[in-house]
């Protein structure tokens, strides 16, 4: 039997832990992370985990309104979650229930790496996964770049909302040769009215899937004769897997701008 250890989350928090047998995922990411590395541990995902695609384990609900009563009843050993993808009060419920809840923060790509490391090797007392690795190589190849091409990025419509400071989003994107305009607003992800967004100098719209899923006839219109390049969401947002190829997917997608109406 694993002896009982007491670590500390991302945010501080005292979380004491046996052997980590059984997971409950309140993160996309965080689940394909896991599904990748263990797949055998995950016993509980969102509505919201898509990746692996073949991922089958019980759904417990959104990443803002997990279902307490469902996750408890799974026994995890951990409930894996974020403080910007989930409620404290959520969080809160599940430890006044008993369960063990590791929250993670991430603002920037330094951040990920390491407390994906944490995670998976400290908490979960996995090897380093190749995938981890391959991360890293990948973006320690990603070259400094000279200059950064101006660029709004929406994440929402109706009412336009932006990647500020802040985000890891925006730490991608910087390390890709992409300045956000709107990183001077207070907030990490402001609500910028569209006639200040055309005003605001960019050279680039640059438009994610998700949580909105812009495409070429829903977000370019609102910015006639500004570039747009149509990002992967996962790529740009999502911190697991995904990171390895990010750099290269990205890249592309930002160098395939186009004109709204060519």
């Amino acid at each position: 039997m694993c002896a009982t250890r007491e670590l500390t989350d991302d945010e501080g928090c005292a979380v004491r832990l046996g052997e980590v047998r059984r997971i409950v995922s309140l993160v996309p990411s965080l689940t394909e992370a896991v599904a990748a590395t263990a797949p055998g541990l995950l016993v509980g995902a969102t509505d919201w985990c898509t990746h692996p695609a073949e991922l089958d384990v019980p759904r417990i609900g959104g990443t803002k309104n997990p279902d307490v009563l469902r996750i408890v009843t799974l026994r995890p050993d951990l409930v894996i979650a974020n403080e910007e993808e989930n409620r404290a009060p959520d969080l809160a419920a599940l430890r006044a229930a008993g369960l063990a809840v590791w929250t993670t923060r991430i603002r920037d790509l330094d951040q990920a790496f390491d407390s994906l490391r944490r995670l998976l090797v400290e908490v979960c007392q996995l090897p380093e996964p190749a995938w981890l690795s391959a991360a890293r190589q990948a973006w320690g190849r990603v070259p400094d770049p000279a200059a950064g091409v101006r660029a709004v990025v929406p994440i929402w419509r109706r009412p336009w909302m932006v990647l500020g400071a802040d985000t890891f989003a925006a730490d991608l994107l910087r390390r890709l040769g992409v300045t956000v305009v709107t990183a001077g607003h207070p907030g990490r992800y402001p609500r910028v009215p569209l006639p200040e967004l055309l005003d605001a100098g960019a050279e680039l719209l640059a438009l994610p899937d998700e949580p909105y899923r812009f495409t070429a006839v829903d977000g370019p219109e609102a910015f006639p004769g500004l570039p747009y390049a149509l990002l992967s969401g996962r790529h740009l947002t999502w911190y697991g897997p995904s990171l390895a190829e990010a750099p290269a997917v990205l890249a592309a997608q930002l160098a395939g701008a186009e004109v709204s109406g060519r």
